[in-house]
């Protein structure tokens, strides 16, 4: 061993570090989001709104632009609450699914 190399040595091989464990996918929150018709207050304009989306308002805003296409109706954040020109709950409800939102129906 004159030239400092380990010829035979018990010690296990250094030990490699191992790779990052991968993180699982954020949940997303399984808070339930509310898809009504409403007409109180609007001069007998019908709107649909959505409630309980667990967002900050930039990503309402979002998702907002992306219902309004969807239904091709205009639409406002008032509230906290997502209102879309119309009566669109059924497609709205099928994307808010889509999204993976637990998602239940108000009134009749």
């Amino acid at each position: 061993m004159a030239d400092g190399k380990i010829v035979y040595s018990t010690d296990p091989s250094p030990e490699k570090p191992k790779p990052a464990a991968k993180k699982a996918p954020a949940a997303k929150v399984q808070q339930t989001v509310y898809v009504e018709r409403d007409r109180k207050g609007r001069g007998g304009k019908t709107v649909t709104v959505i409630s309980g989306l667990p967002h900050d308002p930039a990503t309402k805003e979002k998702l907002l632009k992306q219902f309004k296409t969807l239904c091709g109706a205009g639409g406002t954040l008032k509230e906290g609450n997502l209102e879309i020109q119309g009566d669109h709950r059924d497609k709205l409800i099928e994307k808010l699914k889509e999204l993976g939102y637990q998602v239940k129906q108000k009134g009749g």
